[in-house]
């Protein structure tokens, strides 16, 4: 032990040794690595950094918009293409149900011609009959989807915030007017008992220049704000307008809206409705077939978007209000079990 701190002094001393370039490595280690070992570089120092120093730098500094869920798919989208989703077991239950719940929309026992001869010159207004029997309206309402109810509560909610309860309440009242006074002028103008008058101050209303290039196209008006009923699926219903579009004869369904809907999936529950008084209008001895038309005017006086549902969406639809109207008949008889005598 001495004999080593002697040398250790004599090396602090001496400022270290100097050995001839041939002659090999000398060191002390207390451990098993001899001090000669070379040091492990790094790859990446071996890179020309002064090459690539613009490219490294344009993508430390990007700083690019956070991508959302709804982003990824349709980037997924773009690159792989669709997804093929299986059914799910709901799907194959609902498919199910509409294979056993098949009531026809057409009624087979009559031609699917119109019997244009035996048609009125003034149109039919058959009054609603306030019964048990539900409505197509109150079927809607009471089976709507835990989404739609979720995304109707948010939208009511944000309303309030904004405008308070109050403020709320009398936007609602102000929408449901306008609607019924649209309904009203139009009632005016495709009516031949119609005053010219008031028709020529209805053609103000943002509404009815919205729906110009649409009412062109319509003639032969059957029913204005008449009741249908469906004797054997049990509902009834008050449609707007029954009359001929581009030469077919149609349910018109004419709607208001602050937002643009070019898109038939962008009404909601409307082609249900649609559909709803379509079949009942086939098992109506005071009717005879039809298609359907959604049309969306806009107050602002926008063009108004129609939504034609030829045979082949009016039947796609058709089963969906099936399972809707189902769906209401097991509701009402639950709660009719629960209810005390």
């Amino acid at each position: 032990m001495k004999a080593v701190q002697t040398i250790c002094r004599r090396l602090r001393s001496s400022k270290g040794f100097f050995m001839e370039p041939a002659a090999p490595c000398v060191g002390f280690s207390t451990s098993s690595y001899s001090c000669g070992r070379k040091k492990k570089t790094n790859p990446y120092e071996e890179v020309d950094q002064e090459k690539y120093s613009d490219l490294v730098q344009s993508v430390l500094s990007f700083r690019g918009n956070a991508q959302t869920q709804e982003s990824l798919f349709e980037e997924d989208t773009l690159l792989y293409g669709p997804v093929s989703k299986c059914k799910s077991h709901l799907q194959q239950d609902e498919e199910a149900r509409l294979t056993g719940n098949g009531f026809p929309l057409f009624n087979p026992e009559r031609s699917l011609k119109p019997n244009t001869a035996n048609d009125a010159t003034i149109p039919l207004k058959i009054p609603l009959q306030r019964n048990k029997i539900p409505s197509v309206t109150r079927v809607l309402q009471q089976t709507m989807t835990s989404e739609q109810i979720f995304y109707l509560e948010r939208w009511k909610q944000r309303m309030i915030l904004e405008l308070g309860e109050d403020g709320f309440a009398e936007y609602t009242s102000n929408i449901f007017l306008q609607g019924k006074q649209f309904h009203e002028a139009l009632e005016s103008i495709l009516s031949p008992q119609g005053d010219l008058k008031e028709r020529d101050e209805n053609l103000t209303s943002g509404y009815i220049e919205s729906i110009q290039h649409i009412l062109k196209d319509v003639s032969g008006v059957r029913a204005l704000e008449s009741a249908v009923q469906h004797e054997t699926l049990k509902y009834v219903g008050l449609l707007d307008c029954v009359a001929e579009y581009q030469g077919k004869l149609c349910v018109i369904d004419w709607k208001t809206s602050e937002k643009p809907k070019p898109f038939i999936r962008n009404t909601f529950d409307n082609p249900l409705q649609v559909v709803a008084y379509v079949g009942a209008i086939n098992h109506d001895a005071n009717y005879s077939f039809q298609c359907g038309l959604i049309v969306v005017a806009y107050k602002d006086g926008s063009p108004a978007h129609p939504h034609f549902m030829d045979t082949k969406l009016c039947s796609q639809y058709w089963a969906k209000w099936l399972l809707r109207l189902e769906e209401y008949t097991k509701k009402e008889k639950k709660q009719n079990i629960q209810k005390p005598d």
